[in-house]
């Protein structure tokens, strides 16, 4: 048994307690939040085989530097004179290749799939009561132009195993009967399911509470002690903490720590925001429309509208231009609904950690040896959130991987 801690409480935090706990380990999990709000909270819920192509990808910078005028686009990078915020810039344009692509799609496929067993069985076995549907998730098109290009991805994906198929305007008409609905075509990934986040984490913490993991909320990490490429302890002004092991998955905020173990993270928040709306507005099926790369989910008492991936350093202001790009582009696909004033005014956000191919930091950096970095998930954070943490408690067990995570491995260039 190891002493072991954690530091960051959002999804790859909590599933890493968990499967650490139940290798018999002494876990300690500390947040500098309430632990009640965020990307783990505010995501669309989906676990997601079907994204199987990274964020960095090509085409994608063209397209980054096209919006960057344009406050309300699907991607936004917002420039800012930092020489990380260049290098990252940089790192991720050179990524965004052909080799970055058909290196990332079968790893994000892999840890995808076993994150959505995992969720699957952490319900059975825990009998955990937090909504977990197959339904599958469409992605809508308006164009001739997407519609292709999406059924280009889809073959890819069946390559990989996946189950998805293309759908016609009067098929996906009958999936959606209770709302109308303005598009050309449809690809539907039935290997896709979708969630309520927030459901999870309540249960989750819940969980490790009762069995005894310790959990310590508004603790702001601001120091490291380090000997012999070793963390002995980590502190704040009011509190050290000691353990044999520590795990890195503070989300945006790990770059800040891991500088301090000459550790050289790229790392830029990505902020997504998400509207709630508790009326019955008749959508059944997870869906993401695909032009303007907004994704609503049908969850446990209310419908979710979320999108938007905003590079512009840590901070949780939220852009209204950025509120309404997701209510107008709603109503474009679903002609009748109308998000009102008082459900975009209560919208929220998230940061997702985003590196520079799109891919997760999972693993022991070469400098420190006693600290599993578990961080830059992007948007696939909830996908990926089971397995991670799995991953996590293998590597400090000692144990081989269930997964090869070279591809994954903190310390690679860009």
């Amino acid at each position: 048994m190891k002493k072991v801690i954690v530091i960051g409480g959002g999804i790859i935090g909590l599933c890493s307690a968990y499967y650490l706990h139940k290798e018999g380990h002494q876990v300690t999990v500390i947040d500098q939040s309430s632990m009640d709000f965020g990307a783990s909270y505010v995501n669309a819920g989906y676990l997601s085989p079907s994204h199987i192509i990274p964020l960095a990808a090509p085409g994608v910078m063209k397209k980054g530097l096209k919006w960057m005028f344009n406050p309300s686009s699907p991607l936004f990078i917002k420039p800012r004179l930092s020489s990380d915020f260049f290098k990252w810039v940089w790192a991720f344009n050179k990524s965004c290749s052909h080799k970055n692509v058909t290196r990332g799609i079968p790893a994000i496929k892999d840890i995808a799939v076993l994150g959505q067993d995992l969720y699957s069985e952490i319900r059975e076995v825990e009998n955990f009561n937090f909504q977990l549907e197959k339904k599958g998730l469409l992605m809508i098109c308006q164009t001739q132009k997407m519609l292709e290009e999406e059924i280009r991805v889809a073959k890819i994906a069946k390559k990989e195993g996946l189950e998805v198929r293309e759908i016609g305007l009067t098929e996906l008409k009958k999936m959606q009967p209770k709302v109308e609905l303005n598009a050309k075509g449809a690809v539907l990934y039935e290997c896709d399911a979708h969630t309520t986040p927030k459901t999870f984490m309540e249960e989750m913490k819940s969980y490790l509470k009762a069995w005894g993991v310790m959990i310590h909320k508004n603790e702001k990490i601001e120091d490291l002690t380090i000997k012999d490429e070793k963390i002995t302890s980590i502190s704040n002004p009011t509190h050290t903490y000691i353990a044999d092991e520590f795990v890195l998955a503070a989300g945006s905020w790990s770059k800040k720590l891991s500088e301090k173990l000459g550790i050289k993270l790229l790392l830029e928040p990505g902020k997504g925001y998400r509207i709630n709306s508790e009326r019955d507005l008749g959508i059944t099926m997870p869906a993401i429309l695909a032009e303007s790369k907004v994704a609503i989910t049908p969850m446990q008492g209310f419908t979710r509208f979320a999108g938007t991936m905003e590079i512009a350093g840590i901070n949780h202001n939220i852009n209204t231009v950025r509120v309404e790009a997701i209510a107008k582009a709603t109503q474009r696909y679903y002609p009748n609904i109308k998000l009102t004033t008082e459900e975009k005014k209560a919208a929220t956000c998230g940061l997702r950690p985003v590196s520079p191919d799109g891919l997760p930091y999972i693993g022991r950096s070469r400098k420190c040896q006693n600290l599993t970095i578990a961080t830059g998930h992007a948007m696939m954070g909830w996908s990926m959130g089971s397995a991670t943490g799995k991953l996590v408690s293998e590597i400090i067990s000692d144990k081989n991987t269930s997964l090869n995570l070279e591809v994954f491995h903190p310390d690679r260039k860009f």
